[in-house]
């Protein structure tokens, strides 16, 4: 398996991290258009409306050399395998996705599969560490905190379509599969906050203690750039998902909060389906360097022919076009790189400079 190293940014001094903070320029006012046409003069391809083409079914074809259990053992009827979902986002459709997920990997293996959608970050990582669950698609830190307490290994790695935002300094990189992401500050434009300094006396979402973007890092940047998370606020708090401290974001239940870039305009989150006028009154004003992605993990002792069944499976789904469509639809995963057990090691020591060391939140 390869085991590619992700440059990042920060890895020397990030705690003196030179986070790019930028004012949101005001949006350019929107181009006069010609009056449309009466519907009567416009060309009949004009005027019908094209229904979305639906994705096709993931294809689950049997894989050669698929492992056989017996009764009793992981993987039969009885037993089976469960991968556990981090609540990064709306649970209904990462339950949605995950069954398609579980579904397909038992046709293509021939084993048996279920899900669970943790009810935290951290409930995903004690479910593996107490054998409830086998495989994770576990978000960063959380992978980084299992393998420190319970020896969870990293086996696929998520690539996707590059997010950015206006501000962000490798918004060039857009639409390209990248195996990193970064994290973004935003605020009500209505508040008027436009840098790290302004949040002081501000209320304050996070998402999760055990969210990469949503937590760890954006205290780091905090930290660096001398707001101190645990007293500078006039109140913190974790909204659960990124698409929840967006939401409080804009209700203005939270001055300001942190994401993954882009919530507001993720097309798996949809927020704007909701709440149509959100890039208007919410800006991000800051952004995080990069981090690497989440991706899958399976517990230590698993059987190496059900570990490998199960990569080989979500390859082959990732490759497969209706396979895809899901992988999308539940963490917009639009590819996987296999990594070797030690990959998240770099990010490690990135954490421990900053002074976070995921091995002293063991408990």
């Amino acid at each position: 398996m390869s085991n590619k190293r992700i440059p990042l940014l920060f890895v020397t001094v990030l705690m003196a991290l030179a986070l790019i903070v930028s004012a949101c320029t005001p949006a350019a006012a929107p181009a006069t258009q010609a009056p449309a046409a009466p519907a009567a003069t416009q060309p009949a391809a004009a005027q019908a409306t094209t229904a979305p083409t639906a994705p096709p079914p993931p294809k689950c074809d049997k894989l050669p050399n698929a492992p056989t259990v017996n009764a009793g053992d992981l993987g039969s009827a009885d037993k089976p395998i469960v991968i556990t979902f981090v609540p990064s986002g709306d649970t209904g459709k990462i339950t949605k996705a995950g069954n398609a997920i579980a579904d397909c990997l038992s046709q293509m293996t021939g084993l048996n599969f279920k899900i669970e959608v943790g009810t935290s970050f951290a409930a995903s990582v004690e479910a593996m560490g107490a054998d409830k669950a086998q495989i994770g698609f576990l978000n960063t830190f959380s992978a980084v905190l299992g393998k420190a307490k319970y020896g969870i290994e990293p086996a696929l790695l998520v690539l996707r379509k590059y997010s950015a935002n206006d501000i962000d300094p490798d918004k060039g990189l857009a639409g390209q599969l990248e195996p990193f992401y970064k994290g973004q500050f935003i605020a009500q434009v209505a508040s008027g906050i436009k840098s790290l300094a302004d949040l002081k006396g501000k209320t304050f979402c996070f998402v999760d203690p055990n969210s990469t973007s949503g937590y760890v890092i954006p205290r780091i940047v905090l930290k660096a750039n001398g707001v101190d998370p645990d007293k500078d606020f006039k109140a913190a708090t974790n909204a659960g998902s990124h698409p929840n401290v967006a939401t409080a974001v804009y209700k203005g239940d939270c001055d300001a909060g942190v994401t993954y870039i882009d919530v507001l305009t993720d097309a798996t989150t949809n927020l704007k389906a909701q709440y149509p006028d959100i890039s208007d009154k919410v800006k991000a004003f800051a952004v995080t360097d990069k981090i690497p992605n989440d991706g899958v993990q399976f517990v230590k002792d698993i059987d190496p022919k059900i570990k490998d069944a199960a990569v080989a499976g979500l390859m082959a789904m990732v490759n497969d076009p209706g396979g895809n469509a899901v992988l999308r639809g539940l963490y917009t995963i639009n590819g996987f790189q296999q990594v070797d057990p030690n990959f998240y090691d770099d990010f490690t020591a990135v954490l421990q400079k900053a002074g976070v060391d995921p091995a002293s939140l063991v408990k």
